[in-house]
């Protein structure tokens, strides 16, 4: 079943860093998943989320405010 992943940023070098970073490991790992940025501020507060960037997997919000490791977002991903 495919994953819809959403990095949620206004488009700030550690948004489009999480959004490369996501990517990466989609592609690297063959993951089935649908990557969507969200960069209106409305569409971000739905989330409850204040701070960015932000990472929501299946509309559950699992990371916000930093970058993770390469390793530990692979397992928010698999999770």
């Amino acid at each position: 079943m495919s994953r819809l992943i959403k990095v949620l940023g206004t488009g700030c070098p550690k948004c489009q860093q999480l959004t490369a970073l996501v990517e990466e490991v989609v592609s690297e790992n063959q993951l089935d998943a649908k990557i969507e940025k969200v960069e209106e501020i409305a569409d971000i507060m739905k989330y409850n989320v204040m701070t960015t960037p932000a990472l929501v997997v299946d509309e559950q919000v699992k990371l916000k405010g930093r970058i993770p490791a390469k390793s530990e977002l692979l397992e928010m991903l698999k999770a």
